[in-house]
Formats: C-alpha cells, structure tokens, sequence
C-alpha cells in the first residue's frame, strides 16, 4: 500500500482547465479558465500549490502531510470536505478524479438550511498535453450493465474493503429509470453478504431524480465531459447520506466516487468504483 502521501503525490504537476458553476437544476451560471501547478519542493517532501483565476485572488498553500477531511486512492484521485454535518452551517465536499493526463474534480455545495445550493465542475489536463473532454453525459450511455471493483477507504487508515460490484440501469415502459445496484465478494476482509438495492427515478432533462421518497429525494445531474453529480436535495441531521460523482472517461468505462456519512453526520468512508459495461 503506498502511503497517502505517495498518493497525493500522483496529482504532481501543471494542471490547465476551467472552473464551471451549475445551479442545482444543471444550469451553467459561469466558467472561469484556471491554471493549477502542485510542484514538489525539497526532494517532494513539500508540496507547493498554486491556483490562479481569470479574474481572481491567486491561493497558494504548502503541504507537508495530508489528512483530516482529505482521503486519497493510490492511482491519485481523492475526496476533501467537511468531516462532521452540523446544524446552520455550510456543508460540502469535493470529489476528484484522475486517468491519465486528465483530472476531473467535482465541488457539492449545500447551504445553512441544507439545501443543495452550487455545484463546481472543474476540468482539468496537463499542461502540454491534449484537452481531449468527453461529450456531455446523457442517458442512453449509462443504460445496460456494468461490472465493477469498489475500494473503500477509510478515515482511521485501516486495511481497505476491496469487493465486486454490478450496476444495471434500464427504462421501464412509461420511461421511468430503474436502477438496480449489488455489491459483494469481499478479499482481504471478513466475508461480505451480497446486497442488492434497487430504485426508480423519473427524467427531466439532464436530471435524474430518484423521488420514490419524497423526504430523501436524491437527484442525479448529467453534466459536461461525461460526468454526473448524485447528491441529496436537502441534507438532513441524524440521517445517513453520501455525496457521488461520476466520470465516463470511455464509452464502456466508468468511473464513480462515494462519501459516506453516517447516522451522526460524521465522515465514514470513500469508495472509489471502477466499472465497464458488459
């Protein structure tokens, strides 16, 4: 296992994209070109990140270890935001991918009521290297199955959950989306029990709404560059929730990232599925 420093390691370099903002309902309010460089300083036992925004404050920081409400997979992608969901405050966490010369990260922003309120896409490529992006999600190309690894990792660092996962999405005859997930086959841990959950959702547009709850309604928004953002209506106290993001980075490879938030509103987990349609 590489140490999440190692990990953090993966996202050296000089990253050129955009900063996109979308209204809960999907629509683009603004985009701002950026330009993000992660350099590693003394023998990259620091790392030096600088970000810089047309029209912006630059924001510099410097880090010499990682950790609190920040979780990293070995191939680099990770998860940052608040560890605890507290009553009248903002809450939020950002979801990140990396594959190849590409990064794709997405923020979720819910406000002091615990409404959904922003969400950020943030398209990123290497410097000198091509912008190849991926047209914008749509429907037909999440329908069929998909099997897959998850990998959950946890705050504590203990030894990782590693198991099998199969995603089948299909219309129904009115159109109705339904959605049927399993996951199993647990290595390196205690045996795990299979367990299939399976929901419906009605289509709007770019937005999934799973509404079979009225009280937990979760939307799922198909975004630019293949990517989608699952995230709750309203975040609610004394309630389990989990923000998700997702990234098509090929017509058959998918990409997914969960986290997990408990009964009490603490941070429990970050699972990072890799799928291909079958």
């Amino acid at each position: 296992m590489k140490s999440q420093w190692e990990c953090f390691l993966q996202n050296l370099g000089v990253w050129e994209g955009s900063f996109s903002n979308f209204s809960p309902e999907g629509t683009l309010l603004n985009d701002t070109p950026s330009h993000l460089s992660l350099e590693g300083l003394n023998n990259n036992q620091t790392v030096l990140l600088t970000l810089s925004r047309s029209g912006g404050d630059d924001v510099i920081r410097e880090y010499s270890s990682v950790g609190g409400g920040l979780l990293f997979f070995e191939n680099g992608s990770f998860s940052e935001g608040l560890i605890q969901l507290g009553p009248f405050s903002e809450f939020g966490a950002e979801l990140a991918f990396v594959h190849g010369n590409r990064r794709l990260r997405l923020v979720q922003l819910f406000d002091k009521t615990g409404n959904l309120s922003r969400l950020v896409l943030i398209r990123e490529h290497l410097a000198r290297t091509p912008a190849t992006e991926r047209p914008p999600l749509q429907i037909n190309d999440l329908l069929g199955q998909w099997q897959g690894e998850a990998v959950t990792i946890y705050r504590d660092l203990r030894s990782p959950d590693i198991y099998s996962t199969t995603l089948k999405i299909q219309l129904d005859d009115t159109g109705r989306l339904i959605q049927t997930t399993s996951f199993g086959d647990v290595s390196r841990q205690a045996s795990l029990s299979l367990r299939t959950i399976t929901s419906t959702a009605t289509i709007k547009g770019s937005i999934v709404l799973f509404d079979q709850n009225p009280q937990k309604q979760v939307q799922v928004l198909l975004l630019p560059d293949g990517a989608s953002a699952t995230s709750p209506l309203k975040v609610q106290l004394r309630q389990p929730l989990f923000l998700e993001a997702g990234w098509l980075i090929q017509p058959n490879l998918r990409q997914r990232m969960i986290r997990s938030y408990d009964e009490k509103g603490e941070w429990a987990s970050l699972t990072l599925v890799t799928e291909e349609k079958v």
